[in-house]
């Protein structure tokens, strides 16, 4: 595949090739499935423009993560229509897995990801899904679409009924209903914060693969203010560093994505928070492969 002129990371630390890479890195810019605030489909360039200015090096998990080599393709062409642009996100995402990588995929607004997970399945043969995420996205449609940002768990959950959904803070009274007829893993900010919710045992009930779905709008402001559809009272940094070391420790994690970062111009931090939080995930994924180099 082609890769972009602009690499996550950087042109030094992303000159890797396609061949060489463990980790491919894929922008979406879409944001065909957003239903309030725009500036996701510019969000996935903010995020690679801001991520050349990261320090290499993890202090927390004592390694470079670039290490394990990543590089970023040039985005496919954004449709007009939704059913289309999934097409695009599961053809694009097989044709990577096809060549056994680890994809992160980054959007654009959150519509993006079951084509994704669609791909990941067939390759894999099962697939659980983890959604990190202020609102729970359970609708079946919305505003006439069945492709829109708050349907995307209706239709991952038509793929897998093997889901958990962690920090969410925003759902309407139909999609309570729903979470409580088909008992649905769902832990509330509340009860993340009020020690409410056994996040070991549901790690533990989740099935093996795992992909993770990290939407930016389940941050505290403070952390990401730059987002379509902005909440109170979301998480800071460290809690979700601590849940995502948490994940990716207990489960076999095959790929990734973080959507729905909005671009302003007037707000660097939110696009650095961003990505700074994927190249984290990279390190959480493999440090393990990272430190056995390392030692040898």
């Amino acid at each position: 595949m082609e890769l972009s002129k602009n690499q996550f990371l950087g042109t030094d630390a992303g000159a890797v090739t396609f061949e060489d890479a463990t980790v491919i890195v894929v922008p979406f810019g879409y944001e065909g499935g957003a239903s309030y605030g725009k500036g996701t489909a510019k969000g996935p360039e903010a995020i690679i423009d801001a991520s050349s200015y990261l320090e290499l090096y993890d202090e927390v998990l004592d390694v470079e993560p670039y290490k394990v080599g990543i590089c970023t393709v040039t985005p496919p062409g954004i449709p007009k229509t939704p059913e289309a642009m999934n097409r695009i996100v599961y053809e694009t995402t097989g044709k990577i897995l096809d060549q056994d990588k680890f994809i992160v995929s980054i959007g654009g607004d959150h519509s993006i990801t079951p084509g994704c997970c669609r791909a990941l399945q067939e390759k894999q043969g099962a697939l659980a899904v983890i959604q990190i995420d202020a609102h729970a996205d359970l609708r079946r449609s919305y505003q006439g679409s069945k492709f829109s940002h708050a349907c995307v768990m209706s239709r991952i959950r038509e793929m897998t009924s093997d889901t958990l959904q962690l920090g969410i803070r925003s759902l309407s009274a139909d999609e309570a209903q729903r979470i409580r007829n088909e008992q649905i893993a769902v832990c509330t900010m509340h009860e993340f914060r009020a020690a409410g919710f056994n996040l070991t045992t549901a790690l533990q009930r989740l099935p093996d693969p795992v992909f993770i779905t990290f939407d930016v709008d389940v941050f505290d402001w403070s952390v990401v203010r730059s987002t379509g559809t902005p909440e109170p009272g979301g998480m800071f940094w460290d809690e979700a560093m601590s849940l995502l070391q948490q994940i990716f420790s207990s489960k076999r994690v095959v790929g990734f994505d973080v959507v729905e970062l909005a671009h302003d111009e007037h707000d660097r931090n939110s696009a650095f928070a961003a990505a700074k939080l994927i190249y984290k995930m990279i390190g959480f994924k493999f440090i393990s492969q990272i430190k056995a180099v390392k030692e040898k």
